[in-house]
């Protein structure tokens, strides 16, 4: 009784031990925007992984291997920093491609092994523009300073893709 007692309590102290370690969670966002443009018109500005010019908040895209797997670039940004990112897949037919960050500096944004995918569906002349994203907040130990918490990596994401996918909608329906 006393053994089945102290393995119980043992059990215990080790599980709350256990979920107190428990590091980041990973986390997602999708954000999409409708676009009155066809898919076609809409994928032609935003299908080269090369040029990202589309987006408000990127200064200059440099990279290398074109729109193929394994394709390289170098976003830098106009508040400053650079984002280094490589081409995982890329479907044109689909209007798809996905790609992951290989270095960010966390004061530039904070998150950690980040990936995503930017895809197009269209109907006619309107079309759906989505950016979907999983990543892990850029402090991955426990207790992490709030510029770098779970929150400040989601409003982060989200920042940038709510920037991106509002100028693009804004470009074509301007005529863009």
């Amino acid at each position: 009784m006393v053994r089945a007692l102290a393995l119980g309590l043992a059990a215990l102290v080790l599980t709350s031990t256990l979920v107190s370690a428990h590091g980041p969670s990973r986390q997602k966002v999708t954000e999409s925007v409708d676009i009155n443009a066809p898919a076609d018109k809409v994928w032609a500005v935003i299908g080269n992984f090369q040029d990202m010019s589309w987006h408000p908040l990127i200064a200059k895209t440099e990279g290398t291997g074109g729109n193929d797997a394994n394709a390289t670039r170098t976003l830098t940004l106009k508040g400053g920093g650079t984002i280094d990112e490589q081409l995982l897949q890329n479907d044109p037919a689909k209007k798809i491609y996905k790609y992951e960050i290989k270095h960010v500096d966390p004061k530039v944004l904070p998150v950690n092994n980040y990936s995503s995918n930017i895809s197009v569906k269209g109907d006619g002349d309107k079309s759906t523009a989505e950016w979907k994203g999983a990543f892990y907040r850029g402090f991955m130990n426990n207790d992490p300073p709030p510029e770098l918490n779970d929150e400040a990596a989601v409003k982060a994401v989200k920042g940038v893709y709510r920037a991106g996918l509002d100028a693009l909608k804004t470009k074509l329906e301007a005529g863009g």
